[in-house]
């Protein structure tokens, strides 16, 4: 295998590239009278190290390993002297730092004048509207970019606004992450319209906006989006307060889409009657792949719903998330029996309902018989006084969206089903 020492000297660099990544940050400190972050010079140096290619830079404020000074936007001018003279570099994860708006004005002009990065990762910084103004102008003229993530990034109405005009110009990003960043209804019914006529995007999350009244306006315009749109892939919409309505309203778009895989529907107020046109959709729908209702409460009855379509109609369902639906034996009981049934749905979640001694033993039946195994469930069931019981497995659709593993391989298929299923033909 190649390694990247040996890829940097195929390519013809300035001489300053003769030194490693580490000491060409210090001479970028150095020629811009700023001090040296060592951990920054640490993350370099290991790199440099490697004797296995890698295309990715992490410099992660949550990095648990070493000692950890938090970029800033100043840090980030250094960086991109780096990154400027090795283009083998193409992924950037600078999550959880401390990049501001200033910072995404560097960054903005890094994007804008540079066609080496595919993915960014700015999660948990701290830029706010203006940055985002910044960055979004600057994709306008960018077409490398693949990924970006801004998750955590208080960003509000006004600054999604600025993210959707940016998708009506370009036309070669392909996920965009805008969770948890304070978008209001008109950014969510912008990204909605804009989406109708984009062609490029395959991801979008827009976990968490801001409602200040219960409505169901935004289900609506995404509703119409889906029926029309025939390139995305994976959409986000958890925490949208989203109630059976608006549930019915994707369901009756979705009879005529054919390209979701992915439908996050997580912690809204679905119930068993919401739960019924999802399961409608199943019994029709070939393209769906992972479905994600954690933190609702469709109970037994929306359970049962489900367990129908999935045992007799539904083959293309591979993963369920149904975590914390306050559904006790009875359904959990024929959701295993459509489980075994169905031998395409390979990834079932259920910790947080009620583990009664009903669904105790058919989850554990369906372990011990090797229909699931302890990587495609929550679940383990163990024995106390002649009683099955089922303990939690840490493993769920995105285990480390938000931080990495001290140990073990990040994007390991036992806590990332959805990364298994979606595979790298989605980007």
């Amino acid at each position: 295998m190649t390694t990247h020492r040996e890829r940097r000297r195929d390519r013809p660099e300035p001489a300053v590239m003769a030194t490693g990544l580490g000491q060409q940050y210090n001479v970028a400190c150095t020629e811009l009278n700023q001090p040296v972050n060592h951990f920054i010079e640490d993350v370099l140096a290991q790199l440099d190290r490697q004797e296995q290619f890698t295309s990715t830079l992490k410099i992660c404020g949550n990095n648990r390993l070493m000692a950890v000074t938090r970029v800033t936007d100043e840090d980030f001018l250094a960086i991109s002297h780096v990154l400027k003279h090795n283009s083998f570099i193409t992924d950037l994860d600078l999550r959880f730092n401390n990049l501001t708006n200033n910072g995404a004005v560097h960054i903005a002009k890094f994007l804008q004048d540079n066609c080496s990065l595919f993915h960014v990762n700015l999660m948990g910084n701290d830029i706010e509207t203006e940055g985002a103004e910044h960055i979004a102008k600057a994709l306008h003229r960018n077409d490398s970019l693949r990924s970006l993530r801004m998750t955590g990034n208080k960003i509000g109405n006004k600054g999604g606004m600025f993210f959707a005009a940016m998708l009506q110009i370009n036309t070669s990003l392909e996920e965009l992450d805008l969770g948890d960043c304070d978008l209001g209804i008109q950014s969510l019914i912008a990204f909605a319209t804009v989406l109708k006529q984009n062609k490029s995007i395959k991801s979008i999350n827009l976990n968490r906006p801001l409602f200040y009244v219960s409505q169901e306006d935004t289900s609506i315009h995404i509703a119409q989006m889906l029926k029309v749109n025939n390139t995305l892939q994976e959409i986000h919409l958890s925490k949208h307060e989203m109630t059976d309505s608006g549930v019915e309203r994707l369901c009756e778009a979705l009879q005529e889409n054919k390209t979701l895989r992915y439908l996050d529907l997580s912690c809204n107020k679905i119930t068993r009657d919401g739960v019924k046109c999802l399961a409608e959709l199943l019994k029709n729908n070939t393209t769906l792949e992972i479905l994600d209702l954690t933190s609702n409460r469709m109970e037994d009855e929306g359970a049962m719903y489900l367990a129908e379509a999935i045992h007799s109609y539904n083959s293309s369902l591979k993963a369920l998330a149904i975590v914390s639906n306050n559904i006790t034996g009875q359904g959990l009981k024929a959701l295993a029996a459509a489980t075994k049934q169905n031998k395409g749905l390979e990834y079932i979640y259920i910790w947080g309902n009620v583990l009664d001694e009903d669904a105790c033993m058919a989850f554990s039946d369906l372990l011990y018989s090797g229909r699931l195994n302890a990587s495609t469930t929550d679940v383990r069931p163990y024995t106390v006084d002649g009683r099955v019981c089922l303990a939690e497995l840490f493993h769920g659709l995105k285990k480390h969206y938000y931080w990495s593993p001290t140990y073990g391989i990040a994007d390991d298929p036992v806590g990332n089903s959805c990364l298994t299923l979606l595979n790298d033909d989605k980007f």
